[in-house]
C-alpha cells in the first residue's frame, strides 16, 4: 500500500495524458443527453460521489447515483435514451456493475466505462472506455486506481462543461501537488487516532466523497468501525453522540462556499470535548482544528485529487503502529461480489 500511494503523482500524470485526448468522443457521446448515471460500489462509489457534485456544480446537467440492484434484481424498466451512464470499477470485472451497465445499455443509455483493466468486460462491453493508467494495483485497498478514477471523472466533467478552462488549468498542476503531500508528516494524525475511542468523519459537497473513501479506508484497513457522514448529516442528529472519546476528522477543500461552515463545525465539535483533525482548508480551519494534515493548492473543484493523499498516508501508518497488515486487510480481496448472481 504504502509503494502505491507513493506511485499516484506518475499513475495521475499517465492518466490525464491518455485520457484528455477523448474529451471529444465523450462530448459526442454525451451529445444531447441531459442527464449523467454513475454506477459504482465502494471506493469506486466514493469517486461516484465526487464526480455527482462535480458534474452538477460545473456542467450544468443533473447527475445521480445508480443503485444497481435496480437494474440486478428489481430489473426496472427505464428510458435512458437521454442519459450519460458512467460505470466505474478497478477491476472491471466486479459482476454487478457489469451487469448495471448492459441494463443501461438496454435501455438507452450511452455507456461510459472507466477501469485500470483494459480487457476487461466493462471496458469492452462500453460504448466507450476510460481506461485508467495506475499500473497493477496489489494491496486491497484501493490507492493509485481510486485517485486515478478521480482523474478520469475530472476528465468526463471537462468534456462536459460549457467552460472548461479552470479544470483544465487545474488539472496541469494536480501531478506536482501530489507529489508535495507525499511528504507529509502523519506522525501526530497517528497518535491522535490510535487512542481515539470512535472516528468519525466528515466534509462536504465536492469534498465529501473523500470524507466517505477516508472512513471506508480507516475501516478496511485499520480495522475499526468509523461514521462516515456529511456536514448536514452530522449537523442533523448524530452530532449528539460527539464526546471526549470521539475524534473527529475533517475533510476541506482550501477555497469555495463551505470551508467557513468547515471551520465552524470544528469549533463546534471541540466545545463538545472531541479531537478534531483536519485535513486541508484555509487558515481559518487549521486554525479551528487541533492538528491539521496539509491540502492541496487546487481549486476546489479539483481539491479531492489531492485531499486523499495525506489520509492514505495517515491510514496506511495507523494500520501498522496497531500491527496490522495495511496491504491485505482480513477477509477482503480485490473483487467483490456483492450477492449470488442471477
Amino acid at each position: 500500500m504504502s509503494a502505491e500511494i507513493a506511485e499516484q503523482p506518475q499513475a495521475l500524470a499517465r492518466t490525464l495524458e491518455n485520457l484528455l485526448p477523448r474529451c471529444d468522443d465523450i462530448a459526442r457521446l454525451a451529445d444531447g443527453r441531459g442527464h449523467v448515471l454513475l454506477v459504482a460500489r465502494g471506493s469506486s462509489d466514493n469517486a461516484a460521489v465526487y464526480a455527482r457534485y462535480l458534474i452538477e456544480t460545473t456542467c450544468g446537467l443533473s447527475a445521480a447515483l445508480a443503485a444497481p440492484s435496480v437494474a440486478t434484481h428489481y430489473v426496472g424498466e427505464r428510458d435512458l435514451s437521454d442519459t450519460l451512464v458512467v460505470s466505474i470499477s478497478q477491476s472491471g470485472e466486479t459482476e454487478e456493475i457489469v451487469a448495471t451497465q448492459a441494463w443501461a445499455h438496454e435501455r438507452g443509455g450511452a455507456t461510459v466505462a472507466i477501469a485500470n483493466v483494459a480487457d476487461s468486460r466493462l471496458v469492452r462491453e462500453a460504448d466507450l472506455a476510460l481506461v485508467t493508467q495506475a499500473g497493477p494495483e496489489l494491496a486491497v485497498p484501493a490507492t493509485k486506481s481510486y485517485l486515478t478514477q478521480l482523474a478520469a471523472l475530472a476528465v468526463v466533467a471537462v468534456a462536459l462543461a460549457p467552460d472548461d478552462t479552470t479544470l483544465r488549468s487545474g488539472l496541469q498542476g494536480a501531478s506536482a501537488e501530489v507529489e508535495r503531500l507525499l511528504g507529509t508528516a502523519t506522525d501526530h494524525a497517528v497518535d491522535i487516532l490510535a487512542g481515539a475511542g470512535d472516528v468519525l468523519v466528515t466534509g462536504r459537497g465536492i469534498v465529501l466523497g473523500t470524507a466517505l473513501e477516508t472512513a471506508l479506508k480507516f475501516e478496511e484497513t485499520c480495522l475499526r468501525p468509523v461514521r462516515g457522514l456529511s456536514y448536514a448529516d452530522l449537523r442533523h442528529g448524530p452530532i449528539a453522540i460527539v464526546d471526549p472519546d470521539v475524534v473527529a476528522v475533517l475533510v476541506a477543500a482550501g477555497d469555495g462556499p463551505l470551508v467557513d461552515g468547515m471551520a465552524a463545525l470544528a469549533g463546534d465539535l471541540r466545545e463538545r470535548g472531541a479531537a478534531v483533525l483536519g485535513i486541508g482548508g484555509d487558515a481559518a480551519f487549521r486554525d479551528a482544528c487541533d492538528a491539521c494534515l496539509p491540502g492541496p493548492a487546487l481549486p476546489e473543484a479539483l481539491a479531492p485529487l489531492g485531499l486523499i493523499v495525506p489520509a492514505q498516508l495517515t491510514i496506511e501508518s495507523l494500520a501498522r503502529t496497531l500491527g496490522l497488515d495495511p496491504d491485505a486487510p482480513r477477509g477482503l480481496s480485490k473483487v467483490t461480489r456483492t450477492d449470488a448472481e442471477r
